[in-house]
């Protein structure tokens, strides 16, 4: 059944003490009708908590996501729904709060979605835009504030954001888990989740004005490794058509995906797992109440090469020319080497590189320098925010360069948000370009200049035309060139925007020399 969002089939004024610029409406999807909310001054639909799948506890906890079950009353989307297990959020280090998901509503009974889009026919089809949140895959959620998908929607983007299983819930693999799998594996089950929200778009996002042949995935951080994850899956093709990474990739020794996120490594990680719990068989692990599971957050969660979802590594996916080949627009910050660790002196700086890079550790200290505790401090935040980000993301324009077709455009955002007295200056941090690239500076308290909010339309505007035509580029906005092998061109978000050679191109050839070494000797 289609509906026109001039009329919303049902347009059903506030009788509450909701705002006067609140008027509630009802779509309908594949299990039964949705109520949401029309913002008469923006013009914007927002419908959330819808569940794409159902609870995966009890007997569905550690299982493929099954379908949500239909419901007969129309479903109250006027407030999010739960985020999934995992530590209370609070505020810490540089993410203030509202790069953190909110607190005092969490179950396992939360694989629900967000969506918001523009006032106007269904017809239209407008682009797709699926956000998958960041994390670490052990934290996070669809509902962080920074997420808000209104001003994306208001650029003619339906704009979608998902829960998924983290922690130990998302990825414990286990032996008993895998025997009785019908697919000989385990792990992934985050992964799966996101899979099943995808399914569900295509099915029903027709319904909100959205177009299920022009999907673009996107996430940041735990996100970009989760898109890279799903540029590789099997699992996954058809079911979206570009591709957005900030800050994250799995295409070498140093990601995600290593030698132990092996399936035999991660069942034994999820033995000892078991063991540190008291539990004797997952019968009795599935009995355990959720939140004392995630006492052990993190110890056994992280996604592993299980057969099904990666059948093998993605880094050996991407180079057989086994992925989803689709346009990339990637990249990474400037300061996110500042999420790791105390700043090293010198001479610990050096002891490390010795110890990490063994006969290739001269060649690493020539780039990254150590003749004072300031040069060492800034060489170590270089070389993090390089061997986990940076060369991770370049790694993946270089890899559709030689086993795919499709157009890569790199991005490097230098722009230092603003901070109060309260707060310390951390630079162009790590997730710190979000609320630029979805327009969402007004979810902050942040003391944001003009410059900001000119650079927050502008980029945003880059993401919203990607999305429309896997090309950033548009009216008024500095071109943005497609990156190249033979030069790798890069557009710096800054107090301006400009085109320049990727930045540390002579760091980042040495990781890939190193790194790639490691890499075909596995």
């Amino acid at each position: 059944m289609r509906f026109t969002f001039f009329i919303a089939l049902l347009l059903i004024a506030a009788i509450s003490c909701r705002p006067t610029n609140e008027i509630e409406t009802v779509v309908s999807t594949n299990t039964g009708f949705v109520k949401g909310l029309y913002h008469s001054e923006t013009g914007i639909y927002s419908y959330k908590g819808i569940p794409f799948a159902q609870s995966p506890a009890g007997q569905l906890r550690w299982k493929h996501p099954q379908p949500a079950n239909a419901w007969n009353d129309t479903l109250d989307a006027t407030q999010y729904g739960p985020i999934c297990m995992q530590g209370e959020p609070v505020p810490f280090s540089m993410w203030t709060h509202e790069f953190i998901a909110p607190s005092g509503n969490m179950s396992e009974d939360c694989l629900n979605l967000n969506i918001w889009t523009k006032e106007g026919s269904v017809s239209e089809l407008r682009p797709v835009i699926v956000f998958i949140h960041g994390g670490g895959f052990t934290s996070g959620s669809g509902s962080v504030p920074i997420y808000n998908g209104e001003n994306m929607a208001i650029k003619d983007i339906v704009f979608v954001t998902m829960n998924y299983r983290v922690g130990v819930p998302g990825f414990l693999a286990h032996p008993e888990l895998t025997a009785e799998s019908d697919r000989n594996s385990s792990g992934n089950y985050g992964l799966m989740d996101q899979i099943a929200a995808l399914e569900w778009i295509r099915d029903n996002i027709s319904n909100f004005g959205g177009n299920p042949e022009n999907v673009t995935i996107a996430g940041q951080s735990a996100g970009a490794f989760s898109v890279n994850y799903l540029a590789a899956s099997p699992l996954a093709r058809g079911l979206f058509h570009r591709a957005i990474a900030q800050s994250g990739a799995s295409l070498l020794p140093t990601g995600r995906l290593s030698n132990d996120n092996s399936l035999a490594a991660a069942e034994e990680r999820g033995i000892q797992f078991m063991e540190q719990i008291g539990a004797e068989t997952i019968a009795d692990l599935r009995s355990v109440p959720a939140e004392n599971l995630i006492a052990f957050q993190g110890q056994a969660g992280s996604p592993v090469i299980d057969g099904y979802v990666l059948p093998e590594s993605v880094y050996e996916l991407f180079a057989k020319g086994n992925f989803n080949d689709v346009p990339l627009l990637t990249g990474w910050n400037a300061d996110e080497g500042l999420v790791f660790g105390p700043p090293a002196t010198a001479e610990s700086f050096r002891r490390q590189i010795e110890q990490q890079y063994g006969e290739h550790s001269n060649e690493i200290l020539k780039l990254f320098p150590s003749g004072t505790d300031d040069e060492a401090r800034q060489s170590q935040l270089d070389l993090a925010s390089l061997t986990l980000f940076g060369l991770q993301n370049w790694k993946w324009a270089q890899m559709i360069h030689k086993a795919g077709n499709s157009p890569v455009y790199l991005y490097h955002f230098e722009r230092k948000l603003p901070f109060t007295d309260l707060q310390q200056d951390f630079g162009a941090f790590h997730t710190g370009e979000v609320p630029y690239a979805y327009n969402t500076l007004n979810q902050s308290s942040r003391p944001w200049t003009e410059t900001d909010r000119i650079l927050a339309d502008r980029m945003s505007s880059y993401w919203a035309n990607f999305a429309r035509w896997g090309d950033p580029n548009g009216n008024e906005l500095p071109y943005w060139p497609q990156t190249e092998s033979s030069d790798y061109l890069t557009l710096f978000f800054g107090d301006s925007i400009y085109v320049n050679p990727v930045p540390m191109k002579s760091r980042l050839e040495l990781l890939d020399l190193i790194y790639s070494e490691q890499t075909d000797q596995k």
